[in-house]
């Protein structure tokens, strides 16, 4: 299909993250993905593991046919139409209009932090505390940044080159993400060492 749209860095580390969502969530429930790109996460994790119902998302328009394109291809039964949700927003998704959000099992958030502004980070947790189900995890993939662990050459030059590119992005630090985390009701529940340099991240609420 013309309108499939390829990342490299998707396909690669879809089965390490994919290994690590079987040991944190449940056999079934419902999963909002943020920043869903391409659409190779989704239909990846939605085919080897049936019993959760995935809705993509991306701020960008010109994603949802790629993941559409995706979802199509694999004739998968268990993902929603993509819809366009901005986590700046005021109200995440359409039907928030209601007295009460739309409650997911899970959130799952992967290369978006380091590749938009600081704000975005604070939406996040935020928007996800709004939006998880008692008892849910947002999980959030990518490199971070660690007082306590040494940090790679290869993301210090990474950090580097995405600040070149624009003063607004970065590598974020953990330990900020906390805080911010902590602002919104939740804290950090498990932190997963992962290939080339990067973590998974499980938050929850509180309590």
């Amino acid at each position: 299909m013309s309108n499939l749209c390829h990342s490299p860095a998707a396909k690669q580390n879809r089965q390490p993250i994919l290994e690590v969502l079987r040991q944190v969530l449940p056999a079934t429930g419902t999963a909002l993905e943020i920043a869903s790109g391409t659409g190779q996460h989704v239909v990846w994790f939605a085919a080897h593991l049936p019993g959760w119902t995935w809705q993509p998302s991306d701020v960008n328009p010109a994603a949802l046919p790629s993941i559409a394109g995706w979802v199509a291809q694999q004739a998968l039964t268990n993902v929603r139409p993509p819809v366009q949700l901005d986590v700046m927003a005021e109200r995440w998704l359409a039907d928030e209009a209601q007295a009460t959000p739309a409650q997911f099992d899970a959130i799952y958030c992967a290369n978006m932090l380091h590749i938009s502004p600081w704000a975005t980070s604070a939406a996040l947790m935020q928007g996800s505390a709004r939006h998880m189900a008692r008892g849910g995890r947002l999980i959030t993939y990518g490199p971070y940044l660690e007082d306590e662990v040494a940090t790679a050459a290869s993301n210090l030059s990474f950090d580097a080159s995405l600040r070149a590119r624009n003063p607004d992005w970065g590598i974020r630090h953990r330990a900020d993400l906390e805080q911010l985390a902590a602002q919104a009701g939740l804290r950090l529940a498990a932190r997963h060492a992962m290939p080339v340099n990067n973590l998974l991240l499980v938050w929850s609420h509180l309590n």
